[in-house]
Formats: structure tokens, sequence, C-alpha cells
């Protein structure tokens, strides 16, 4: 009895590692198989990973590129500005939020809710204070009838970046010192159309090689007239009237001036008004805020 229970145990065990061995043998196999040959999936996917690895080289020498080139033009226009107003510069971004906060993950989700229903009531009050203010605009305009309604833009397609001094004492660049300067430099290429900003009637025309060059002047019979200085050539003549957008002469430039542009001046009476304050509706809020920053921080004029 005790001799078979030994022999069945050798043969148990002869199984066991009979089967540890096959195992064993076709994970070998398996390994091997695995290493030396790829399944089709296998194959697709690393030449996909090959064809991204190649397009991601070179999207990033691409993007090294547009850096190198935006980083040269923003230096050149840095250059011609500094040549042309003799100062930095300034950001056309100035116009921002003034209370953005830097803080670390660290902070509640309690102090974020409790800060955004601080803002928003805030907001709320800003808003209602805006539209109460509107509302007496829109009531004193109304009772007056001297009142001239926002200017349409003299030149097209104006942007921020071809704003330029406005009134106030500003740097002349013939005499090299402060001198004041009554109206707003709007950059534009010699011989640029040149539009009335409003309907009126033509008061003045001047033809001269000095000083403000050609000038023309409109009456829009409400206290307010408009003068565009440093013309090319006018094609408007005296006495006649005009409508809103209709061209009357083209940029010019003088002998007196740095670069070609249009001189712009607003005028109520005798009393010197700031252009820039009537482009509002011709522009985007936006717009509107970087041109307004840049005719204030604009030290030098251009005539």
């Amino acid at each position: 009895m005790k001799g078979k229970q030994t022999a069945r145990r050798r043969r148990w065990g002869k199984a066991l590692r009979f089967l540890a061995a096959t195992v064993t043998t076709a994970v070998g196999f398996y390994a091997l198989f695995a290493l030396l040959f790829s399944t089709e999936e296998e194959r697709r996917l690393q030449q996909e990973n090959e064809l991204y690895e190649s397009y991601y080289q070179s999207l990033r020498e691409k993007e090294r590129l547009v850096s190198d080139v935006v980083e040269g033009l923003e230096m050149k226009d840095d250059a011609l500005y500094r040549r042309i107003f003799e100062t930095e510069a300034p950001s056309v971004d100035a116009v921002t939020a003034a209370d953005l906060i830097s803080v670390s993950d660290s902070l509640s989700e309690s102090f974020y809710l409790s800060y955004s229903a601080s803002k928003s009531e805030s907001l709320r009050m800003m808003a209602r204070s805006v539209d109460e203010n509107f509302r007496e605009i829109y009531r004193i305009l109304a009772a007056r009838r001297d009142s001239l309604p926002p200017l349409s833009m003299p030149l097209e397609g104006m942007s921020s970046a071809q704003t330029g001094a406005s009134v106030g004492l500003k740097h002349n660049p013939l005499y090299k010192v402060d001198l004041q300067h009554d109206g707003i430099d709007l950059v534009a290429p010699q011989g640029s159309p040149v539009y009335a900003a409003a309907e009126g009637v033509v008061r003045e025309i001047v033809r001269s090689n000095k000083g403000l060059g050609n000038i023309v002047e409109i009456d829009h019979r409400n206290g307010y007239r408009t003068r565009y200085a440093l013309l090319g050539d006018i094609s408007i003549a005296k006495g006649r009237t005009v409508k809103r957008g209709q061209k009357i002469g083209t940029v010019g430039i003088s002998s007196t001036t740095f670069a070609p542009h249009l001189h712009y001046e607003v005028l109520r009476g005798d009393e010197v008004l700031d252009p820039v304050h009537f482009l509002f509706a011709s522009v985007t809020p936006d717009e509107y805020a970087k041109m307004l920053y840049m005719s204030v921080s604009t030290r030098q004029s251009l005539d």
C-alpha cells in the first residue's frame, strides 16, 4: 500500500514538473515572438508615433521662427516710434482691471465665492451709475441746441497705433521746446483721403507752405467747427455745403512736419476742444480706450 502511494506521488510530481516546463517554455516563446515580431496594429501605432514626433519637431521649428519674426517686428516698431516721437512707445494695453489679484492655490472655495459676490455687486452699482450719467447727458443734450453729436473719423481705417499727440503742451520737433498743440495728430500715408467729420459749410480754406500748410475749416452751424490741416490736395471750395463722410482733401506733409499726418482740430467758438473725445462713435470701446491713452501719453507732436 505504501509503495502504491509513493508511485502515485512520483507520477503527480512528474506531471507538475512537465506542466511547469510547458508553461515556462510557452511564456518564453511568446516573449521571444513579441520581441522579434510586431502585430499589424503595433506597427501602425509605431508609425503614427514616428509621424507625430516628426510633426512635433517641425512645429517647434516653425514656432521658433515665428517668435523670432515677432520679436524683430516689435523691435522695429519701437525704434520707429522712438524716431518719430523721441520717446519710448507706451503700452497700448494700459487700460486693464485695476484690482487683479495674484494668489496661491491654497485659497479656499469660499474666498472665491465671496470675492466674486462682492465684485458682482460693485459692478452692478457701477452699471447703475453709468446708466444714470447717460440719462443726465441725454437730458442736457436735449435741452441744448448748440450741441454736437459724436463726429465721424476724418480718416478711413484708423487704429490706435496711428494716434499721435492731442491737445496740450507738447514737445515741438522743429523748435525742440514745449509748445501748445491745439489738435490731434492722426498718422496716415501721404495722399490718404480726408473726410468731413460732420455736415456743415466750408468756412475757410488756407493754402500755404508754412505752419499748418493747407487748411480746410468747416462750420457745423451749431457753435462747433472742425479744422483739417497739413492737407495735400483740397477737393472742396469755400462756401460749399459738405455732408458727413464727404472727401475734402488728402493727407499731406510740409517742411515743418516730421512725418505725413492729419492735424485735426475741434473748436466751439474760440474754445479749443480735445478731438479724441469726439471719435468714440467710430471705433470699438477697446480701440477708443487705446486711442485715448495714446493721445495723452504721446509727449511729442508731429507739427
